[in-house]
Formats: C-alpha cells, structure tokens, sequence
C-alpha cells in the first residue's frame, strides 16, 4: 500500500513537472520572441535599462524551465541529487519572495517615492532616438489608462523644458495635439492609476500569490517525501 502511494505520488510530481516546464519553455520562446521582434517595448525607467519586459518574461520562464526540468527528472529517474537539487530551488525562491515582500512593506514610502523620481527622470529620455522603446511604452499606457506622465501632465513640461506633452496626453487625440496648451489633457498622473487599479484587483492579486505559494510548498514536500523513501529504503519504485 504504501509503495503504491509513493508510486503515485512519483508519477503525480512528475506530470506536474513536466507541465510545469512546458509553461516555462513557452515564457521563454515568448520572451525571446519579444527580445527579437518587438524590441520597441522596453523598460519605462533609466535606472534599470535591462529591466524591459522582454528580459523580465525570460528571467522567468528560464527560472520555471530550470526548476521544472529539475523536479521532473529527480522525479522519473528518482534521483535523490536532482530531488534535492528542486527543493533548494524551490526554498530559495520562497525566501526571496518572502524578503522581497517584507523590505517591500518596511519600506513602502520609500520605494514609491524612489520609483516616482526614476519614472520621472525616464520622461526626459522621450524624444531622444535611441529610447524608441521607452517612447512607445508611454504612449500606449497613456492611450490605454487615460493618463498624463508620472504623478500629472506638468511631469511632460519639466522633463522636456518646454510645455508640451506627448499627443496620447490629450483628451482629443490628433497630431500635435500636445503643443496645444489650450487642449484638455488627461489631468491624472499614471503612477496614481496603477496604483488604483492594483488596489482594485488586490484580492485576485492576493488570490494568485497564495496559489503560487501553495503550489511552491506542495512541491517541496512531494520532493523531500519521495527523496526520504528512496533514502530510507534504498530502492526504487516502479508502477
């Protein structure tokens, strides 16, 4: 009976696994494609230039592949190194995101203002040729959001020295609507309707974090259960 469990539970781990590295195979094709194809979407603040959403999919989807290529051999081969090896992994994940939750929180004032000053500092790279990515990225949030620059439109015209805003800032888009200064902007910053829309969906936010958590734990303990029974008994088990 309970050779038959661990037996289940081997198959059971690998499956997930294997799905597991699917998905993250398939970030990774999405995130090269983006890097390759869509290069114009890049990262909206100066002081972090790698951290577009191309590199931010391929971050990921090359952490999933990795972890899941790990469970799912240690799982099939029931190898006690790589079953081990996925643990750590898993571990080490959860308590960075852990520590990264909590200097979040103990310093949530100063991130923010600290992110509001790097965005605006981004807004002055606008119109310069070899920032295409970061021009594109404001403009289709400001579209998208019905937004004007960081915290308000004056962002554009500290930014650029002189008042104007992008053509998406205006209410009534057309072409060189923004040199207007008679037109009707969108009179809020797009930090503050980011901020809103996450506290909008913080319990679909928080629902997804704590799926992700589960399915962390849950891997880290089919690993060390079925790493345990091979150590104990010394064999193998085969359906």
């Amino acid at each position: 009976m309970a050779q038959g469990c661990v037996c289940c539970l081997k198959y059971m781990m690998f499956l997930f696994n294997l799905i597991f590295w699917l998905c993250g195979c398939g970030l990774l094709g999405i995130g090269i494609w983006l890097s390759v194809s869509q290069g114009s979407f890049a990262t909206f603040s100066p002081s972090f230039p790698s951290l577009s959403a191309a590199n931010l999919v391929i971050t990921i989807g090359a952490i999933i592949t990795v972890t899941g290529f790990l469970g799912c051999l240690g799982a099939i081969k029931e190898n006690k190194c790589l079953l081990l090896s996925f643990f750590i992994v898993l571990l080490a994940i959860l308590l960075a995101e852990l520590i990264l939750l909590i200097l979040f929180f103990a310093y949530k004032d100063k991130v923010r203002e600290n992110a509001k000053q790097d965005l605006k500092d981004g807004l002055a790279l606008y119109n310069t040729d070899n920032n295409v990515g970061l021009r594109n990225a404001w403009n289709i949030i400001q579209a998208e959001w019905k937004c004007c620059g960081v915290t308000g439109y004056t962002d554009w015209h500290e930014a650029l020295q002189e008042r104007m805003v992008p053509d998406r800032c205006c209410q009534e888009h057309y072409k060189e609507c923004g040199r207007n200064v008679t037109n009707m902007f969108w009179n809020r910053g797009c930090y503050e309707k980011v901020e809103e829309w996450l506290r909008d969906n913080r319990h679909l936010l928080g629902t997804i974090g704590m799926c992700i958590l589960v399915v962390q734990l849950l891997g880290m303990a089919f690993s060390m259960t079925l790493f345990q029974q091979i150590h104990r008994t010394g064999k193998k088990y085969h359906a």
